[in-house]
């Protein structure tokens, strides 16, 4: 299939992506990478009178450094976050859930902050963004808000962004070099879209667990972190009782639903066996 018809603007600079999105409302879509956008629109599931492309505003194409976070622009592809020496060095969780992001072809166009927004249940980004306490940059013609992840994904598709909002940029948690991190997920096979996959990442001192941050997806709605997982493994010597009580918390703390891939039962217990296998084979970045 073909989109509907829509008129196509391409402003050079944030200001005027603001604006273009005031002027348009609820009728425009932003279009970075086009990787989720453009099937969508193909399939008529999207039709936006207008489509705002930000392919021009250089300005958002960036990753740095600001204080305690790495902030990658709006304009970021994904295949330059994966190879980024900065994103390895300061989120080496990020660069390690990148090459999962569907195919190389698709991650030369597509962005970071393009799949936060787009929050596909089965995406591994927003569950990345969940682990790394990122924070969303959204920019409109009313000024800037900064939305923890927390709060930034709703459920299926579906985020806090406003009409005349686009998202900007995302702030990333710098993880400690001690730090250990890692991502598991299991598909039916190739590059097809996962069943279900965890994020995770952990910190330690003298031998007792001092940080955990877990964020599952394909169980759900949304990507969700898992609370009482966390706090099973914090003070504790992430030995096998203590991983065993987080896996238990973990099932017990996801809702999945079944469908032709896996049913809901499966779901729910691959979340525990990725979130050992994570514990157990996860190295120091």
């Amino acid at each position: 299939m073909k989109p509907a018809p829509f008129s196509f603007v391409a402003p050079e600079s944030l200001d005027e992506v603001v604006q273009a999105l005031a002027e348009h409302g609820d009728d425009a879509q932003i279009l970075a990478g086009g990787q989720s956008l453009v099937p969508l629109m193909n399939l008529r599931l999207a039709r936006p009178e207008v489509v705002v492309s930000i392919n021009r505003c250089h300005e958002l194409d960036y990753i740095r450094l600001v204080d305690d976070r790495l902030v990658v622009g709006a304009l970021v592809r994904q295949i330059d976050a994966e190879t980024s020496p900065l994103v390895q060095a300061e989120c080496p969780l990020l660069a390690k859930a990148l090459p999962h992001v569907g195919l190389p072809a698709t991650r030369n166009r597509g962005t970071v902050c393009g799949s936060l927004a787009h929050c596909d249940p089965l995406a591994e980004l927003p569950a990345v963004a969940l682990a790394l306490d990122a924070e969303l940059v959204l920019t409109s013609a009313a000024g800037e808000r900064r939305v923890p992840a927390d709060d930034f994904f709703l459920t299926e598709m579906t985020t806090c962004i406003e009409p005349g909002e686009v998202v900007a940029a995302v702030a990333l948690a710098r993880q400690d070099p001690s730090e250990r991190s890692a991502l598991h997920e299991v598909s039916n096979g190739g590059h097809a879209f996962p069943v279900g996959g965890v994020a995770l990442r952990w910190a330690t001192v003298d031998g007792v667990c001092t940080m955990a941050r877990i964020a599952a997806f394909g169980v759900g709605s949304v990507a969700q972190r898992l609370g009482d997982a966390e706090k099973a493994l914090v003070g504790s010597d992430l030995g096998p009782e203590a991983i065993a009580a987080a896996v238990a918390a973990a099932r017990a703390e996801v809702n999945p639903t079944g469908d032709i891939h896996a049913d809901a039962d499966y779901r729910r217990h691959l979340v525990g066996v990725l979130l050992e296998r994570g514990l157990l084979e996860g190295e120091a970045p």
